[in-house]
């Protein structure tokens, strides 16, 4: 019998394979390289150093198969808990690479699950509990055990007190950056140890504590602070800020409501003022004062005008971001000094400046060449404003929502010219169609997130365009009443990177389609079915077979029973994160059922009065 001569692969060395593998940036391709062979896999386990867990018992043999781990996130894991901490990292060992661990929105943690995580990971450098509303000092002294921590946020951790934060500041005098945000029970008290103990600290975040000039004279001590944020903080005044002013050399990011001591702070890069009163005579302080800013907020505040921008830009030339959302004052005159003035500007937010016309995004696509995110959204653009600002060919983000204006003409300069846009919104936009999504899917091969919701001419011809993306992960469908099943079946097939879809009220859409879903869009995380005919059983068996799906929204299934509720939630009451379900079930569900699912991290949101237009 004649010898098989050996494969090509085999005369690959693991150099090679690692060489191999770094040229590959795709997530989608990464993966499929990995199935290819045994060795493929080996190496992509040597060379991983970041992994994303779903389910938690799965988290020992990938702890074990991934040695080389730098950062784990078990954010979006529903069920993490002590025990789940206890088993993987009893049956893996210590992870000595690991020096990040994400474990936001892990409900179910408590401070044995934390130290022992820690004590696994003596390299840890990075922790994020965010969200662990009952996260408290005894947890907090659980963290302060990785000695070397740099990077920590304890946003909206509500049981933390003062000597939890003691704790932390005692033991990991390292750390650079820290975020506070939401944690209630922080007071002067704890700030001053920090501030005494965390020398190195260069991002702090008190946004909202009940704080006062107290913690800003002991924030001002620390030599190597660049950004602090203090949005919410009401219980200070400028005499808090000139401490600032006097004893912060480093600083160079401020969000905070105080503005009369600016021009004590002339290292500032980056400033947010959202939601106050500016007026012009501010705004030129603020060009004078930090010509050095590459950031400006001005979202949502009263008493900005063209003349107060024009002061503004005419000083700051290096700004790279400017946030003017709902600035419904502005005109054209506006944008023309911005374009005019910061040739460096890659973020625009213009939402609701309604005055604003072609002529002024003529400017900013003839000036403006390094843009990548504008927002346009409920703007009195058209089709010929779309066609000036097609020219600024770096676009990635481009928000176009409530601007019923636009057609598929406009969308024909953007699928021709803007070849690297990745996110687009299109909600409300009434007169976009099929051909208008044909340009796209021709030209803008990188779209991973598309908002179509409202786009009611849009049919299963336009659907069969986009199924071509095969990097889109974010598709919203909301209420396009011509589209069907067929529809829903090419886009399944078509994206393999789909992980998020919103169909609610999709009228055509019922069990068949989502029987397509079950088969071929296995990845899907995030699902919207709300109003959909669907029964039953096929509810049962959506439910039941998409195993990577975590937030699903149930609301006015009017064909499926309290008993197709029940079985279908009893199906994956291990994997649910977040749950939207009808008021009226709250009393049908069983008791039994409801626990599991709260005790197992879901959160379930009862809606007891649909919304006819959301």
């Amino acid at each position: 019998m004649k010898k098989l001569a050996p494969s090509i692969l085999s005369l690959l060395t693991q150099d090679l394979l690692l060489k191999i593998l770094d040229r590959i940036d795709s997530d989608l391709d990464r993966k499929s390289w990995r199935l290819v062979c045994k060795d493929f896999h080996r190496v992509d386990s040597l060379h991983r150093r970041s992994i994303r867990v779903i389910r938690p018992d799965s988290l020992s043999s990938l702890l074990r198969t991934y040695r080389s781990l730098e950062l784990l996130d078990l954010s979006i894991c529903p069920r993490i808990d002590d025990r789940s901490i206890s088993l993987a990292f009893s049956a893996s060992g210590r992870a000595q690479r690991l020096r990040s661990l994400v474990l936001s929105r892990a409900s179910g943690l408590r401070s044995g699950g934390l130290a022992l995580a820690v004590r696994s990971c003596p390299s840890l450098e990075s922790i994020d509990v965010s969200h662990c509303c009952v996260l408290g000092d005894h947890e907090a002294a659980a963290i302060s055990l990785a000695a070397g921590l740099r990077d920590l946020k304890l946003v909206k951790c509500l049981g933390v007190t003062d000597v939890g934060l003691a704790k932390i500041a005692v033991r990991c005098g390292a750390l650079r950056s820290l975020n506070l945000k939401w944690c209630l029970k922080i007071t002067d008290l704890g700030i001053d140890l920090l501030s005494k103990k965390c020398r190195d600290l260069k991002v702090l975040d008190i946004s909202y504590l009940k704080v006062t000039n107290h913690s800003l004279r002991s924030i001002a001590s620390l030599p190597k602070l660049e950004a602090l944020s203090m949005v919410g903080c009401s219980f200070f005044d400028d005499d808090g800020l000139d401490y600032l002013g006097n004893g912060s050399p480093s600083l160079q990011e401020l969000s905070m409501p105080f503005l009369s001591k600016l021009k004590d702070l002339k290292s500032l890069n980056s400033i947010r003022l959202d939601g106050f009163r500016v007026s012009t005579s501010i705004l030129q302080i603020i060009g004078l004062s930090c010509k050095s800013l590459v950031e400006m907020g001005l979202s949502k505040c009263s008493g900005v005008t063209d003349e107060g921008i024009t002061e503004l830009v005419s000083s700051c030339m290096e700004l790279r971001t400017l946030d003017l959302t709902c600035c419904h004052l502005l005109t054209d005159d506006a944008i023309l000094a911005v374009a005019n003035s910061c040739k460096k500007l890659a973020c625009l937010k213009l939402e609701s400046c309604a005055l604003i016309t072609e002529k002024g995004l003529d400017k900013l696509g003839s000036c403006c060449p390094f843009l990548q995110e504008v927002d346009l959204t409920d703007c009195s653009i058209n089709d010929t404003g779309l066609k000036c600002l097609s020219k600024c060919s770096e676009l990635v983000d481009l928000k176009l929502g409530l601007c019923p204006n636009i057609s598929d003409k406009g969308l024909i300069h953007i699928g021709s010219n803007c070849k690297k846009l990745k996110e687009l919104d299109l909600y409300r936009c009434s007169e976009i169609g099929d051909d208008g999504l044909a340009a796209l899917a021709s030209g803008c091969k990188k779209l991973r997130r598309l908002n179509l919701c409202y786009c009611s001419q849009i049919t299963d011809r336009g659907l069969k365009y986009l199924s071509s993306l095969e990097e889109l992960a974010d598709l919203e469908l909301r209420r396009l009443v011509k589209i069907s099943n067929l529809g829903v079946a090419l886009i399944a097939i078509g994206c393999k990177s789909l992980v998020e879809l919103d169909l609610k009220r999709c009228y055509l859409i019922n069990d068949m389609g989502l029987w397509v879903l079950i088969q071929h869009a296995r990845n899907l995380r995030q699902l919207n079915i709300s109003y959909c005919p669907v029964s039953d059983a096929g509810l049962y068996a959506l439910l039941g077979n998409l195993e990577c799906l975590m937030d699903v929204k149930l609301v006015h299934i009017t064909r499926a029973s309290p008993q197709g509720f029940e079985l279908a939630l009893r199906a994956c009451c291990d994997r649910l994160k977040k749950v939207k379900l009808p008021g009226s079930l709250k009393h049908l569900l069983s008791l039994e059922l409801i626990q599991t699912l709260q005790a197992r991290g879901c959160r379930i949101r009862w809606i007891d009065k649909p919304l006819v237009l959301v």
